[in-house]
């Protein structure tokens, strides 16, 4: 059962969304509360902008008698970006786990699943871990456009590790099945072009580099580097 607090609640378009498990009116602090570890504050993006102070106060009541203590938050208008840096840093220096919401149904959705999950063990609910060192390799070159994960297993089989497929030359990846003389050239200069950097990055820079959203040469050195250090020795 979620506990629900009837003032500051009553009347939520969200109420309505929620189905999938019992909830009650009660005089609790929180807005949301789910068993008798997690309590949910929420808040949409417009409110706060109108009353700054109200998260502070909400958050003062609220304390530490929760292990987990959420903010929800409806993002209710177009340009959220400044209002959302701010909840971001409440939740840092309060230790609140911030979860956002374009929608009351979504909200509701959020509400229902902490209720659904309330008991469940962590591996059921954690991303699950890639502890193969050859898959953590794949998943990294196949984030480079155009590669794909058979190219990626192609490149793992030619030249062994990271290291080599970086240091190998256009013409030695052009050799790789299913490449070929665009494909090897792409990803030679993805591997190699040096990266902008913060601060110096202008939108028609980012424009013209359609490698300006792959993955940094640096990450893949250091993803070689962490790889090493799990294979047995």
């Amino acid at each position: 059962m979620i506990r629900i607090a009837q003032y500051n609640q009553r009347g939520n378009p969200l109420l309505k969304f929620i189905k999938c498990v019992p909830w009650e009116y009660d005089d609790i602090i929180p807005d949301y509360e789910i068993g008798k570890a997690i309590s949910i504050l929420f808040l949409s993006v417009r409110y706060h902008n109108l009353n700054p102070d109200y998260i502070n106060n909400r958050l003062k009541e609220l304390g530490k008698k929760y292990e987990l203590r959420v903010l929800l938050v409806q993002v209710d208008l177009k340009d959220p970006h400044t209002a959302l840096k701010n909840l971001t840093r409440i939740c840092l220096l309060t230790d609140m786990t911030l979860m956002l919401a374009w929608s009351p149904e979504e909200a509701a959705k959020i509400v229902e699943n902490y209720k659904i999950f309330e008991n469940k063990p962590p591996d059921k609910i954690m991303e699950k871990v890639e502890n193969d060192p050859h898959q953590k390799i794949v998943n990294a070159l196949s984030s480079i456009k155009p590669v794909n994960k058979t190219d990626a297993m192609t490149l793992i089989t030619r030249f062994s590790t990271l290291e080599n497929i970086i240091k190998a030359t256009e013409s030695q990846l052009a050799e790789c099945p299913g490449f070929g003389a665009t494909k090897a050239k792409k990803l030679y200069k993805a591997l190699h072009e040096p990266f902008l950097k913060k601060g110096n990055v202008t939108k028609d820079a980012l424009q013209n580099d359609e490698f300006a959203e792959n993955i940094c040469l640096e990450d893949i050195q250091n993803l070689e580097t962490e790889i090493q250090s799990e294979e047995p020795k």
